[in-house]
Parts: structure tokens; sequence; C-alpha cells
């Protein structure tokens, strides 16, 4: 299974492929999108842009993106839903599965520790892809939500096969 990670933003959206072999996770590539462009449009079409060439060119099975967390400010809130918007629909006209899992969960599951820093996320990302070569922390991010998707995908199956032999 080949996973696509995905850590939304207006103006850097991180990405992360890894492929899963039973407990065997390996890096494939990781980047960023930059939204670029004078206004709002031209930065999510850049941001479209950018992300459907790299599931073209890597071809995930799956996709993972992060859920978007209300803040203070509203305004910035609606923009990088906008963005999540971006990192749902390409994967989602592709044809993949999406799971999506929040910050905490996505920290919990790769650090240990749903309020984890993001030096501890880049460090565990490192730890469990060795010799990875990280394109900044965006790109680190999307590979942790990769990894989560990952161990989750791999807990669901385990339970539905244990349901599936106790019919």
């Amino acid at each position: 299974m080949r996973v696509l990670g995905i850590d939304p933003g207006l103006v850097n959206s991180g990405w992360g492929i890894i492929d899963v072999d039973g407990s065997r996770i390996t890096h494939v590539a990781n980047g960023i999108c930059h939204g670029i462009g004078d206004g709002l449009g031209d930065r999510l079409l850049a941001l479209f842009d950018q992300l459907t060439a790299v599931v073209t060119q890597w071809c995930p099975d799956q996709a993972a993106v992060e859920k978007t967390f209300v803040n203070k400010d509203g305004v910035g809130t609606l923009k990088l839903g906008q963005a999540r918007g971006i990192a749902m629909l390409v994967p989602a006209r592709a044809g993949l599965p999406i799971g999506e899992y929040s910050p905490n969960s996505i920290k919990k599951t790769v650090v240990g520790a749903g309020h984890a820093e993001k030096g501890q996320v880049e460090y565990m990302v490192r730890l469990q892809l060795p010799s990875v070569q990280i394109n900044g922390p965006d790109a680190a991010d999307a590979l942790a939500i990769a990894l989560c998707h990952a161990h989750h995908a791999r807990t669901n199956g385990r339970l539905a096969a244990a349901i599936a032999a106790g019919r």
C-alpha cells in the first residue's frame, strides 16, 4: 500500500509518501507544494496543480489529510479550510480513499503524546524512516500524517479480519 500524507496550508502544503508492506514502512518521497500567486484563487490553483502532479507521479493507493482545527483567528481558519479542500479534492478526484486525522491523533500515534512539539514529531519521523531527507517542516508533518494513517490502517485491517473470522 502506498500512502500519501498531506499537511494542508495556503502558502505551503507538505506532502509525504510512504510504502507499507506488512509491518515494513519505507519512505518514498516528500516535498512541499507552494501556494503562489497574487490572489486566493491563484494560490489554490497552484496548490491543486502541484498536488495533482504529485499524485500523478507517485500513484498512491490511499491518502491521509490533517483535520483543520478552529483557532482564535476565524479568517485564518477559513483560509486553511480552503487549502484543506484542495488537499481533499485532489486525492478524491484520483479515486483514492482518504483518512482524516486530528493533529493530536497524529502526534499521539507518531510520538506517543498528543501535545508533542514539531521537533519531536520530526525526530520520530526520522526514527521510523531511517535515512529520510525531509524537505522542510511541512513535509515532516505530512510524513507523520502518512505514518499515522499506516498505523491506523493496519489496526483497522486486523480488526476487520478478526471480525470476519468470527462470523
